[in-house]
């Protein structure tokens, strides 16, 4: 919904430190941030003291649009997103078709300009046969590159090393890597369904998606990445082991940086017996002593981004047998809010959580003029209060969520995209559309 926005007695959260006051937007930006400010506007929110910040930005989605729309699309999945005061999403290439030429780019980025409700990026795919054109693409034109060291879906697996070390060497953006070892997981695998056969369940997935796969692959590419001085992205950690290879401190000026995805932080092993199948997601959930340990790796540095990896599957694919059921969950609406409950552990400070969600996303992309609440940035926006909020439908097209059992202690109550109000006390407002992310590499960042 379009329209000046003055959004008062909020506590503003941004670049460490905390705030009181109003803050108003105009023409899509923020114009304004005092203790006080006296204007009209369209709309007037009282925050009552809630907490306004930065809109996350989710720098790894599956919104499934081309291809496999049963299970969600842009227009869904980005207003689920808008619902969990996520007001930006970069979209991985693994679609049908996958995302490896600039024909399959140009459809996606049309469909997002028709039906995206959220700011949108995508991601480039690279494969064994599209390298040349990974090397020549303009930094500015897309997210990332993401590659599959292992384990992936469909014909994006790159794991000959003269192809690898051509791709690292080349690669003209920030290169985004999962890591499975596909000879271990395949070998891991086969000794398993011998032994468990029909009767296997999600709890063995920690040991088919192994902590040895993880490192093998994770390793080698942090390896890589030191060679030919990469700007390397490993996502989705998931062990203890791994967080060695991630120097603490601060992003500015790493060269390789890592992601921590919601779902590992928040959930463990112990989880598959309530959840199953549900759970199910590559690379694994793992041991309650790994989840700690990413926590940790939050709090000191050398994990640098939260994201969601959302990757929404339907329930009747989620109830097949343990083997065929699809890997991925649905995160988009409640990551937040749910992230929000580290903060009232003490196990990340609000300033900390959004450094995380908002700040280093924007850094690390160098995505131009958002993730902070700054005069003159575009008012992406997200207000946080207290409380479990109205109950609310799981927005995905999947239906489904892994928090429909875990209650949350926080709602969003708005959520501003490029300013315009597109959540609001509960309900989508008609009429928004998101802007494409830009990109300003040559500078670094922000």
């Amino acid at each position: 919904m379009k329209g000046d926005i003055l959004i008062r007695n909020a506590r503003l959260v941004n670049e460490g430190r905390i705030s009181e006051g109003d803050l108003l937007v105009r023409g899509g930006r923020i114009a304004r941030i005092a203790a006080s400010i006296d204007a009209a506007a369209r709309h007037e929110i009282d925050a009552a003291g809630g907490w306004l910040l930065p809109g996350m930005i989710d720098d790894q989605v599956h919104f499934r649009e081309p291809g496999l729309t049963h299970k969600g699309c842009i227009a869904t999945e980005s207003r689920a997103a808008l619902a969990g005061g996520i007001t930006s999403f970069m979209d991985m290439p693994n679609t049908t078709p996958s995302t490896t030429t600039l024909d399959a780019l140009a459809h996606k980025e049309w469909l997002a300009a028709q039906h995206s409700a959220a700011n949108y990026g995508f991601h480039f795919g690279a494969a064994s046969d599209n390298l040349d054109l990974v090397a020549a693409l303009p930094p500015g034109r897309v997210a990332g590159v993401k590659v599959f060291m292992g384990a992936s879906t469909g014909n994006m697996l790159l794991d000959e090393p003269v192809l690898l070390e051509r791709l690292f060497a080349s690669v003209p953006t920030v290169l985004l890597a999962h890591c499975e070892h596909t000879p271990t997981v395949e070998a891991d695998s086969a000794r398993l369904r011998a032994q468990y056969g029909d009767a296997a369940t999600a709890a063995l997935h920690p040991q088919v998606r192994s902590a040895e796969a993880c490192w093998r692959s994770s390793s080698l590419a942090v390896s890589l990445a030191r060679q030919f001085d990469t700007r390397l992205h490993v996502l989705h950690l998931t062990t203890a082991r791994e967080l060695a290879l991630f120097d603490a401190g601060p992003l500015a000026g790493k060269r390789i940086t890592a992601e921590a995805c919601v779902h590992h932080l928040l959930f463990d092993d112990a989880d598959y017996a309530t959840l199953g199948n549900r759970l199910k997601c590559n690379p694994s959930v793992k041991t309650a002593a790994d989840r700690a340990a990413l926590l940790q790796g939050l709090q000191d540095g050398r994990l640098d981004v939260i994201g969601t990896d959302h990757a929404p599957h339907t329930t009747e694919e989620k109830a097949r047998p343990y083997w065929q059921a699809p890997s991925g969950l649905p995160l988009v609406q409640h990551a937040l809010p749910a992230l929000m409950g580290l903060v009232d552990d003490g196990v990340l400070t609000l300033p900390q959580l959004v450094q995380k969600t908002s700040h280093n996303v924007a850094d690390l992309f160098a995505i131009r003029e958002r993730g902070y609440l700054s005069e003159g940035y575009w008012a992406d926006l997200a207000l946080l209060a207290p409380g479990a909020g109205p109950v609310l439908p799981v927005m995905s097209r999947c239906g489904w969520s892994p928090f429909e059992q875990r209650p949350l202690r926080y709602h969003v109550r708005a959520t501003v995209v490029s300013g315009q109000l597109g959540w609001y006390q509960g309900r989508l407002l008609p009429g928004v559309q998101g802007r494409a992310l830009q990109y300003q590499r040559s500078g670094g960042g922000r």
